[in-house]
């Protein structure tokens, strides 16, 4: 008796999802829990970078010796506590939004293709943004603090007190102060990871013989990226740190930058002369840290068991 298969009709499966079937939950989390390890280990290069990028402000320039003869190494960790607890939201949003929106969107359309992810990149790097941005304020302000005019110094005692003084001090909307250039600079750091991660990779594969998505393939990918992108996204950075940072004025009670294209005007004005554009090293060890490793770059199977490397490093 002859048997007649039936076509299955079963959708295909996202590249991801045939890589590793990993729960969402344990995506969030994980993105959370490695990003909370890799920013302790990047904090002092994004210290540097905010001081480095906001020392205009003041007429001068600084550089990371400078930085540590005057205010000394631990000085480096100000602000340490805020910047973990940013990567709790937004590298936990920011990969586990993206795995989501991906595979939602693979479903939908059948294909993951290159705009598929350059669109979800964008927008959930962005969304991620506007979610941890409270946080991003807290880390700009405990980060620069030091390097302030003794009677301009904030003086936050940590970040239980940095979080109920802008609360009572300036109003809930203080923490989103910088949040339309932090959400644009997100947006577009995912579109140059999508650009060109994937490109480096290959490139690195080819020059240095690396197995491509092999953990020294992706940190390289990963540092030219970064570098990449951060001088891409500089003038958001800088946007978004002064308007993070500022405090009304003393005799309007007006605050002096209102958008992200006005500031860049304001910045471009007057503090051309004192503009400091070593600031991209710094700022590129901290957003290098960015690139994920996820279970798509880096999966060992043996005997049908999975060991998944998935360490999310944060903004």
């Amino acid at each position: 008796m002859s048997s007649t298969s039936i076509p299955s009709t079963k959708p295909t499966q996202s590249p991801a999802t045939q890589a590793a079937s990993l729960p969402k939950s344990v995506i969030f989390a994980t993105s959370g829990i490695g990003g909370m390890a890799g920013w302790c280990i990047v904090h002092p290069a994004n210290t540097a970078a905010v001081r480095m990028n906001l020392a205009s402000m003041q007429g001068k320039q600084t550089s990371v010796m400078g930085i540590i003869r005057d205010q000394g190494f631990m000085s480096l960790y100000d602000g340490l506590g805020a910047g973990v607890m940013r990567q709790v939201f937004y590298a936990s949003s920011r990969l586990g939004l993206f795995d989501t929106c991906r595979d939602l969107l693979h479903e939908y359309r059948g294909k993951t293709d290159f705009a598929g992810r350059v669109i979800v990149g964008a927008a959930t790097g962005a969304t991620a943004a506007a979610i941890s941005c409270p946080m991003e304020v807290a880390t700009v302000r405990m980060s620069n603090d030091a390097t302030l005019p003794p009677e301009e110094r904030r003086n936050y005692k940590g970040l239980s007190d940095v979080v109920k003084r802008i609360y009572t001090e300036e109003g809930l909307t203080a923490f989103w102060r910088g949040v339309v250039p932090f959400a644009q600079r997100a947006a577009l750091v995912g579109v140059f990871q999508v650009a060109t991660l994937d490109q480096f990779k290959e490139l690195y594969a080819s020059w240095l013989g690396q197995k491509k998505g092999s953990l020294g393939n992706v940190f390289c990918s990963a540092m030219s990226s970064g570098l990449i992108y951060s001088l891409a996204t500089m003038p958001l950075e800088a946007s978004k740190n002064r308007m993070a940072s500022q405090k009304p004025d003393s005799t309007t009670g007006k605050l002096l930058y209102k958008s992200t294209l006005q500031t860049m005007k304001t910045v471009s004005a007057n503090e051309a002369n004192n503009l400091n554009i070593t600031t991209v090293m710094p700022a590129n060890v901290a957003l290098s840290n960015d690139e994920e490793i996820t279970s798509e770059d880096c999966l060992i199977n043996n005997n049908n068991k999975r060991w998944v490397v998935g360490l999310q490093y944060g903004m």
